[in-house]
């Protein structure tokens, strides 16, 4: 857990809710179709459980944050330019909402999603 400690007491962050927040600031990123499972036996997982934070892990080391993304990307678009765009809206989103540094963003581009327009 994600622990941040003041005068008044200590706030403790599951890594299910720093992964909320990387999910929607994912989704916002232009050039993202969406998130995927970092594996087949972690997608089985996924199918069978709750949690919908597919295609992000999230671990806390002395109290910074690591996160990674796992994420198809629309073809045509500049895969490093939409990798940079998620790197900063995710760090920026993150420690906007638990002013928790964040340490590393890792993005891992599992696919390219090719739309047909007729």
């Amino acid at each position: 857990m994600s622990e941040r400690v003041d005068i008044l007491g200590k706030i403790d962050v599951a890594p299910a809710a720093i992964a909320s927040i990387v999910s929607e600031a994912v989704q916002t990123c232009y050039g993202v179709v969406g998130t995927v499972p970092k594996n087949f036996a972690t997608g089985l997982v996924d199918l069978l459980s709750a949690d919908r934070k597919r295609g992000v892990e999230v671990m806390v080391r002395n109290g910074r944050i690591v996160i990674d993304v796992y994420v198809v990307v629309e073809y045509g678009t500049r895969v490093a330019t939409v990798a940079q765009s998620i790197k900063h809206v995710v760090k920026y989103q993150v420690e906007r909402a638990l002013e928790m540094p964040v340490e590393l963003v890792n993005v891992h581009i599992q696919a390219l999603r090719v739309s047909y327009t007729d």
